[in-house]
């Protein structure tokens, strides 16, 4: 904890200037509007959370079967992301990197990552080649992108935080047109798995290669996604968005996926592997009203995720695996179940359908550079749910601070009923650069 505030403070002295001078005399130069070749900038950010542990729910007795907590757990996270680039003629630099850290009950950790690092050429107007880590951001919805086949997935909590990319190889052809086709683009990407180079992402010793196709007809964006090589199944997908008007859009992606394999368990504990095609989609809308509420709603049907048999079955195993280790020592079932929370059952959505509703007010009754907002999210099979109001403050320059609560409901066997926290109170106090 010591070690994450000493560093907070260091950067924080360090990168905020010192005032200027009363009697500085104004001046204008021309060089300080030219373009410069090269952009550095970053954030730091210090987050204190606070989990009011749920020590009933299967997911607390998963992680702390060995090590039993208190009604609640304080946990302070950092983090100090950089970006830069350098631009020269046709030729450009881009590196992004991360450093999260933590201190927590079980010690202190520090992981430092480039989130994204490539070259780029731009040999003309209409064309542009990239290689190196890379994000590709395809997909239209906000908390999820099941079309955005090689890009890791969102967290729907936190849809706007950046992500890790991976190492691939890229190109940009884009054409525009008179008439109801307006603009047409086709970006190929190479995208290769081996030892060290993307090996978390599937199987290894596979070369991928996967492709977007990008209209702007009858004033709507399409996109016609695909992907094939082998290191996880064939996958097609299309997504589109429109403004029906100035403030209102609609939304949309699907995805098509061959041959998708994942374990599950029977009612006795059993594990056995489903496998077929699946098919995930995202509907959603986006609406800004004349007093600037802006209100997103989105329905999410992940064909890849567990019923509500499989998860509580899988529920059950945990609370089998719990009372094995209580009794005997052995932790055999446990070690199985968190190997298949990896494989999946951990995942942040990792049942069938959802829905999702935010709403984000911006400087309500006239209270400058405040901005309240609600974010809703319910299993609509078993009617659990997460509750997250967030007030976000930035009436100092370059300084955020954002305060937010999650609250979470749902009966025994429900998704979030059965996650590990009853609730969590974050802190987050950011200063960029």
């Amino acid at each position: 904890m010591k070690r994450l505030l000493i560093i907070f403070l260091f950067f924080m002295f360090y990168l905020i200037p010192p005032p200027a001078a009363a009697a500085e005399s104004y001046s204008f130069d021309l060089d300080e509007i030219e373009k410069k070749p090269y952009h550095f900038g970053g954030f730091i950010e210090i987050k204190p959370v606070l989990f009011g542990l749920d020590r009933d729910a299967a997911f607390y007795k998963l992680r702390f079967f060995d090590n039993p907590r208190a009604q609640s757990l304080l946990e302070a996270n950092g983090r100090i992301q950089l970006e830069g680039s350098y631009e020269k003629n046709i030729f450009r630099i881009y590196a992004k990197t991360n450093t999260d850290l933590k201190s927590s009950y079980s010690g202190e950790s520090e992981r430092t990552t480039f989130y994204e690092l490539y070259g780029s050429v731009k040999p003309s107007a209409n064309l542009n080649f990239a290689l190196g880590k890379k994000t590709m951001k395809w997909g239209k919805g906000y908390a999820w992108n099941p079309v955005a086949f090689i890009d890791r997935p969102k967290d729907p909590d936190d849809p706007e935080q950046a992500l890790e990319g991976y190492i691939l190889a890229t190109a940009d052809y884009i054409k525009s047109f008179e008439g109801q086709l307006k603009t047409f683009s086709f970006t190929p990407v190479i995208f290769p798995v081996y030892d060290h180079v993307n090996d978390t992402y599937g199987n290894n010793y596979k070369l991928n290669f996967a492709g977007r196709l990008y209209f702007l007809l009858y004033d709507m964006d399409i996109d016609l996604i695909f992907m094939a090589g082998g290191s996880r199944t064939d996958r097609y997908g299309i997504d589109f968005s429109r403004n029906i008007t100035t403030n209102f859009e609609i939304h949309g992606e699907l995805a098509y996926v061959r041959n998708f394999q994942k374990n599950v368990l029977d009612v006795n504990g059993n594990r056995y592997l489903v496998e077929g095609d699946a098919v995930s989609y995202v509907v959603g809308i986006r609406h800004l009203t004349t007093f600037d509420l802006t209100t997103i709603v989105e329905y999410y049907h992940n064909g890849l995720g567990f019923s509500g048999d499989d998860m509580k079955n899988y529920y059950d195993y945990i609370n089998r695996g719990y009372d094995a280790y209580q009794t005997t020592g052995s932790s055999t079932l446990l070690g199985n179940a968190q190997q298949m929370a990896e494989g999946g059952y951990g995942r942040a959505n990792a049942a069938v359908n959802y829905l999702y509703i935010r709403f984000s007010q911006k400087e309500p009754f006239d209270i400058l550079y405040f901005t309240p907002s609600l974010t809703w999210m319910m299993n609509t099979d078993d009617q659990s749910w997460s509750l997250t109001p967030e007030m976000l403050y930035t009436g100092i320059t370059n300084w955020e601070f954002r305060l937010r609560t999650g609250i979470i409901a749902g009966a025994r066997n429900s998704d979030f009923g059965e996650k590990q926290n009853d609730y969590r109170i974050e802190l987050r106090i950011g200063y960029y650069f």
